[in-house]
C-alpha cells in the first residue's frame, strides 16, 4: 500500500504555517493529501500556504486555535472535520520552546509547556479516535529527550510526557489508529538566530551536517502512509541521539 494510501486522504497539521510544520504540510500535499492547516498566531502565513498547496492540485483549509484556550483546542478536530468533510491523518507539530532551567522553572511555566506540547496532542488524538475511529497520528517529539537540555527544562519535560503519550496511545487506539513519532534534531535555528547557529553545531553530529525541514517531513510522510507501524520513533537528527544516549548522566560517586 505505502504512499499510495495517502492520495486523496485528508490531514490536520498543527503548527502548519511555519518552519517544520509548513514543510510537513507541503510534503503531504505533494502526496495528494488535502490539508487542514492549523495556526495560532500566523493566520496570514497559513492562508498563503493554503494558496500554495492549492496550486499543487489539492485542497487546503485554514483554522485557528490557541491551545491554551480549552474551547479552541477541544473544538479543533470538529472544525477540521467540518471544513474538510473527513480526517485520516493527524500530525501534532505545534509546540512552544520557552527558555527555563530547573532552578528557575515555575509551575505555571511548566504547565504552559505541558498544555501546548503534550496535553494538546492528547486531546486532539482522543477527538480523532472518538469522531473518526481510524487513521494515522504522528507526533513531533525531540531528539534531545535522549539526553537533557538544561536551558529548556520545561520544554524537555513536556516532550518526555508526549513520548509517554505516544506509546500509550499506540496501544489504546489500536487497531484502528496507528500512533508514531518523529524526533527531529539539528534542523532549524531557534527564533532570533540565523543559519550560522546550526552550522556551528553541525560538526558535533556523527553525520557532520544539519538537516532540513524536508528530512523531517519525509519521515512524517512515511509514518503517515504505513498501516503496519505503530508505537515507533524515528530519529531525524544526523545520529545525535547515539551520542546523547551514550553520555553517562549518573551523578559523580
Amino acid at each position: 500500500m505505502g504512499r499510495a494510501w495517502l492520495r486523496g486522504k485528508k490531514a490536520l497539521v498543527t503548527g502548519a504555517a511555519r518552519r517544520i510544520g509548513r514543510a510537513i504540510a507541503l510534503a503531504l500535499a505533494d502526496e495528494g493529501v488535502h490539508v487542514v492547516l492549523h495556526s495560532s498566531t500566523s493566520a496570514g502565513e497559513a492562508r498563503d500556504l493554503a494558496s500554495e498547496i492549492e496550486g499543487r492540485g489539492v485542497s487546503a483549509w485554514t483554522v485557528q486555535a490557541d491551545f491554551r484556550r480549552p474551547p479552541e483546542l477541544e473544538s479543533l478536530v470538529g472544525r477540521a472535520l467540518d471544513l474538510a468533510g473527513g480526517l485520516d491523518v493527524l500530525v501534532n507539530s505545534a509546540s512552544i520552546f520557552p527558555a527555563s532551567r530547573l532552578e528557575d522553572l515555575t509551575f505555571p511555566g511548566l504547565l504552559e509547556s505541558l498544555e501546548v506540547n503534550a496535553w494538546a496532542p492528547l486531546v486532539l488524538s482522543r477527538e480523532l479516535a472518538r469522531r473518526v475511529g481510524a487513521g494515522r497520528i504522528v507526533n513531533l517529539e525531540d531528539t534531545r529527550i535522549a539526553g537533557f537540555d538544561r536551558t529548556h527544562a520545561g520544554y524537555m519535560l513536556s516532550k518526555h510526557v508526549l513520548a509517554a503519550i505516544t506509546r500509550a496511545l499506540a496501544l489504546e487506539l489500536a487497531p484502528g489508529i496507528t500512533v508514531n513519532a518523529v524526533r527531529p534534531g539539528l534542523i532549524l535555528p531557534p527564533p532570533g538566530e540565523d543559519l550560522r547557529y546550526v552550522e556551528r553545531l553541525a560538526g558535533k553530529l556523527p553525520l557532520r551536517r544539519h538537516g532540513d525541514p524536508e528530512d523531517v517531513a519525509d519521515a512524517v510522510v512515511f509514518l503517515a502512509s504505513s498501516g503496519f507501524v505503530t508505537g515507533e520513533v524515528v530519529y531525524v537528527d544526523g545520529g545525535r541521539h547515539l551520542r546523547e544516549s551514550a553520555v553517562d548522566h549518573s551523578p559523580p560517586r
